[in-house]
């Protein structure tokens, strides 16, 4: 029970320190970053939840092999779902605060929100399905929510700092739930032989985008002795 809880926090908790120490500039609080993880573990998950039981009562998707109704589930009930639940605390708990005072932290805000839904979601599937299962999620699953919020907090870390703020937040909460939905929606219509490829070609891109938005953060910090000169 316990090497399994291991197994499930071990990526989550490599993850979160890969990101927090790309933050070179101004570290962010610790608590606040605990609080943000905590958020995306309890209130992220229960949003969800909530949303997954209406959209099964007023949108029922019960065949698994219509192409169709895999592609509404995969970016409609999951990817929007999940991405809108992870959003909405960054967006009304992280971004207002003090804290958030330069772009990175969209990045290490949302990571943080992401990582917490992930861990809570990565214990149920590793206890159900095991040691494999959880070697697999850590390379595939667990990675994969880290580039969504990534790639949305990149967003919500420049709309921090823009006139544009709605439509930056909104790009970031658009490009998360593209990326979500086709990595799902890959894995999904696995009855098509080879097509789960779609999926891993989909988490490739998002770490090469993610590793590109980090980077770009870093660069434009107001903290980077760089652009003080």
């Amino acid at each position: 029970m316990i090497d399994l809880l291991l197994l499930a926090f071990a990526p989550v908790v490599v993850i979160i320190l890969y990101v927090y120490f790309k933050d070179k500039y101004d570290k962010e609080p610790k608590l606040l970053l605990l609080v943000s993880f905590l958020l995306g573990a309890i209130v992220s998950i229960v949003v969800t939840t909530i949303i997954y039981y209406v959209f099964d009562i007023i949108l029922p998707l019960k065949n698994e092999f219509s192409v169709p109704q895999q592609f509404i589930k995969a970016f409609i009930v999951v990817g929007l779902t999940e991405e809108f639940s992870k959003y909405i605390i960054v967006r009304f708990f992280n971004q207002p605060k003090k804290a958030f005072d330069e772009p990175f932290d969209g990045i290490m805000y949302a990571v943080m929100v992401s990582m917490g839904f992930a861990a809570t979601e990565n214990i149920f599937y590793v206890l159900e399905g095991g040691y494999v299962t959880g070697i697999l999620r850590a390379f595939t699953a667990v990675p994969a929510h880290a580039t969504f919020g990534i790639l949305m907090g990149y967003f919500m870390g420049k709309a921090k700092f823009s006139k544009n703020r709605i439509k930056l937040n909104l790009l970031g909460l658009l490009l998360a739930l593209t990326f979500h939905g086709f990595y799902d929606f890959f894995l999904f219509i696995d009855f098509i032989p080879g097509i789960w490829i779609g999926a891993f070609i989909s988490l490739i891109l998002g770490i090469i985008l993610s590793n590109k938005a980090i980077k770009r953060h870093q660069e434009d910090s107001n903290f980077n002795p760089k652009n003080s000169l």
